[in-house]
């Protein structure tokens, strides 16, 4: 039998969605305002500059940021279209390929980074208390923790 939500559990998940929809839509329309790309493509050009050597293999790649393989692969087509990133193919796979990160997308992503930041800050961090902020730190690690076991995501 469902376990229907009570009236407060509703509006709390309808908060937690919503505050979750809109705090990543401004920063994605921020993002295109600011330096020309979604928050896609951002996240991707982060994950490329944080591993080692600037290169991941497109599966690795598409599993840490939870997208399918062929979405992934439409974004980085679009990132080596830039000049942002460039495939290679995998030395141990024949069947892999990487996606690295050039030096000019490095820059791209340096640009970009300072605005991002200021954005996550004034409307994530700013608007919560100390306390809340510990609260959220720890709600959200409880449900990685329960939806994210293997810590693919992280």
């Amino acid at each position: 039998m469902t376990r229907w939500l009570n009236p407060d559990e509703q509006r709390t998940w309808r908060a937690f969605l919503f505050a979750s929809r809109a705090l990543l839509d401004t920063l994605d329309k921020e993002l295109q305002r600011d330096s020309g790309m979604p928050h896609a493509y951002y996240e991707i050009l982060v994950r490329l500059s944080e591993a080692p050597e600037r290169s991941m293999r497109m599966s690795d790649l598409a599993d840490s940021l939870a997208s399918s393989r062929s979405r992934l692969s439409h974004a980085v087509t679009r990132l080596t279209e830039q000049g942002w990133v460039r495939r290679e193919d995998c030395p141990t796979d024949r069947r892999g390929q990487l996606a690295v990160l050039t030096e000019q997308g490095y820059e791209v992503l340096a640009a970009a980074a300072p605005r991002h930041v200021d954005g996550v800050r004034a409307h994530l961090f700013d608007q919560l208390t100390p306390d809340q902020l510990a609260q959220l730190s720890q709600i959200s690690s409880r449900l990685l923790d329960h939806l994210d076991p293997d810590h693919e995501l992280r």
